[in-house]
């Protein structure tokens, strides 16, 4: 049949893990049926060495780990703009997503970071900007400090493929 193109990115894949013959024990139950086969892993690309998935994919649900405002040389982007940071937490959440399948049409729910709740409309705007038609659920949650003192907020994001 026809596949949209973050089901042909999917397939395509170089980056994405999958392991077969395990069973998932200990997970929900609505999962304790599938195998590791149907569970797949992005990597994060951190250089942390915490042992982290930029994103796991469960069968039709897709789970983005928190991602923080990193231009894509490793610095801090937009130092200072809230609205700027959000975005690129978004490109990064994006990208992410395609590269397990889904896009962004498929977010159900997404969480905000802040370390400021001074300024959650600016935080606000970008995520209006990049789903005004989709309209998830999503949470404003404010925090006393992030891994790094110039990152202004930190987006999470989950997933169903089903939706869209």
């Amino acid at each position: 049949g026809h596949r949209t193109a973050p089901e042909r990115a999917f397939k395509r894949s170089k980056n994405v893990k999958s392991t077969c013959g395990r069973t998932l024990a200990g997970w929900p139950a609505r999962w304790k049926d599938r195998t590791m086969a149907d569970v797949v892993k992005v990597p994060s690309g951190s250089k942390l060495g915490i042992g982290f998935s930029r994103a796991i994919r469960v069968g039709d649900l897709v789970f983005v780990s928190g991602c923080a405002p990193i231009a894509k040389d490793g610095s801090v982007a937009a130092p200072g703009d809230v609205k700027a940071q959000t975005k690129r937490c978004f490109e990064i959440i994006e990208g992410a997503l395609v590269q397990a399948g889904a896009d962004l049409k498929h977010v159900v729910r997404t969480r905000i970071f802040l370390t400021d709740m001074s300024r959650w409309k600016e935080a606000g705007e970008a995520h209006g900007e990049v789903f005004k038609d989709i309209e998830p659920v999503t949470s404003f949650l404010g925090t006393n400090a992030l891994i790094n003192p110039e990152w202004l907020v930190e987006v999470e994001a989950d997933a169903v493929i089903a939706r869209g």
